[in-house]
């Protein structure tokens, strides 16, 4: 190399204090070279280069370096540069050299190596330890001071930045001389419910320090929510006032309130129960500790529809809307306001001859439901249920089937009227071979009566009121007569 390195290195920053959460700075200065080797003036100096490593290591020529512009090639006598380096381990003594690089990049030897330096503070900043807000309601805030002061003799300029839901009120950028302090407030302005927790960063000419700040979303209210599900409708209202959803379904309340809701049903509805913070279909009582919600389900109102049958013929009755199909099926439940029909179906043998209850007539049943219904609908045996009908006194033969027959709608009909089976004699009768006897008409004239007697009514009129087994012959006319009374029955 041809320059004359006239590099003569002073250190600076010697302060040390404990600061956590900081970074360190070193100053150095030198005189900047003037000529070259040849004593020819120096026309090309472009930087300098400014090593540094933790001692007792040798910094010259090392991989840590700062890079530092001349101010002029071809500086005058006496300048003196001057460097910062930052981001420095706090109170760690540093060894540091300096080199100047010309133009075409050619680095000249390393200057003198002064004594080590400690690394020192740029901001002291106060308090030290970690800054809390304690609990802040929601919708206010705190604030809370820390103290900077410069650890530097020379001027120094910073800000102060933090992130939500903290905010810097005053002193985000200051500028300290000598050994000036400023003041920088913080403030804490909850958004939620929850501990929220960050660094407020304090930085000056590259060096940093941090302060950890907390602070707690508190709440001296809750809010209340009600939801409302189902295809009812109604209203809930709430006691200290506040809800009523319709329109208003939340509310805050004080912690420690005790709210009652109360759920109306609009017509129609019907309120079915709670979910959430409640069950049950009584009011509802919750004590307020945290934010609550609750849930209110309406459901469409339903009556019962129930149809009976009656009379010695038998059919089925099926409903539009689909639900009724009796049949099996003889009773269920419509939403309010349904319109229902329903059809009677005579089964062969026997007719429909006409509805009781809710509706009248023979057509079809049309009935609104606006509460419990409930319809009967009457069967009875048509001419061609029983065999030979009319039976022909003196003509017509009487046969076991026409007994078989009488059994059958009797049996049906001491059904329908609640009394117990009839015990036949000769249970099992087969047409054209059973023998008929008078027993089978006396004992059928008996199960008769007893369903007239259930139903007050007078008893028919028979011939031959008397029958004695074995001696009175049957008739044609015991038959038809007690076809006849069997008829004359819903």
């Amino acid at each position: 190399m041809r320059w004359l390195v006239g590099l003569c290195l002073v250190l600076g920053g010697v302060v040390l204090a404990t600061n956590p959460g900081s970074a360190g700075v070193l100053d150095a200065s030198w005189t900047a070279p003037t000529t070259n080797t040849d004593g020819s003036p120096l026309t090309d100096l472009a930087s300098y280069r400014v090593y540094y490593v933790a001692a007792p290591a040798s910094p010259c020529l090392g991989s840590t370096f700062g890079l530092v512009a001349s101010p002029t090639p071809n500086p005058p006598p006496g300048q003196i540069v001057s460097a910062r380096l930052t981001g420095l381990t706090t109170g760690t003594p540093y060894n540091v050299a300096v080199t100047a690089v010309d133009t075409s990049g050619s680095e000249s030897a390393c200057s003198n190596v002064p004594p080590s330096a400690l690394a020192a503070l740029e901001l002291s900043v106060a308090p030290t330890g970690a800054m809390n807000f304690g609990n802040v309601n929601l919708g206010s805030f705190s604030d809370q001071i820390f103290t900077v002061q410069n650890m530097r003799t020379v001027t120094v300029s910073g800000t102060a930045s933090v992130s939500a839901p903290f905010t810097i009120v005053s002193g985000s950028a200051f500028t300290l001389a000598g050994s000036g302090t400023t003041q920088v407030t913080v403030r804490f302005t909850p958004t939620a419910l929850v501990t929220s927790t960050t660094n407020v960063n304090f930085t000056a000419d590259g060096d940093s320090t941090s302060r950890s700040v907390t602070g707690i979303g508190f709440s001296t209210t809750f809010p209340l929510t009600v939801s409302k599900t189902g295809a009812g409708s109604g209203t809930v209202t709430s006691n200290p006032a506040g809800i009523s959803c319709g329109v208003t379904c939340s509310a805050a309340f004080a912690t420690g309130t005790m709210v009652t809701l109360t759920a109306a049903p609009a017509a129609g509805s019907t309120f079915t129960g709670w979910s959430g913070s409640c069950t049950g279909t009584g009011t509802c009582t919750v004590t307020m500790s945290a934010a609550t919600t609750v849930t209110a389900t309406f459901a469409v109102q339903t009556f019962t529809l129930t149809v009976s049958k009656t009379g010695v013929g038998t059919g089925t009755v099926t409903s539009a809307p689909a639900g009724i199909s009796c049949g099996a099926s003889c009773s269920a439940a419509f939403a309010t306001g349904t319109m229902v029909t329903l059809t009677a179906a005579p089964v062969a043998g026997s007719t429909f001859t006409g509805w009781s209850g809710s509706c009248t007539g023979t057509g079809a049943c049309t009935v609104t439901m606006s509460s419990a219904r409930a319809v009967t609908a009457s069967f009875s045996i048509t001419s061609s249920g029983f065999t030979d009908d009319p039976l022909v006194a003196q003509t017509t033969a009487v046969k076991a089937v026409h007994i078989v027959e009488l059994r059958t709608a009797i049996a049906s009909l001491r059904t329908r009227n609640g009394l117990p089976a009839f015990t036949w004699t000769d249970a099992t009768l087969t047409p054209g071979t059973s023998p008929f006897k008078a027993v089978h008409i006396l004992e059928v004239r008996t199960a008769l009566n007893q369903v007239y007697q259930a139903l007050g009514r007078s008893l028919p009129t028979y011939t031959d009121p008397t029958i004695v087994a074995g001696q009175t012959v049957s008739k044609a006319a015991h038959v038809q007569e007690l076809r006849n009374a069997v008829r004359a029955l819903p």
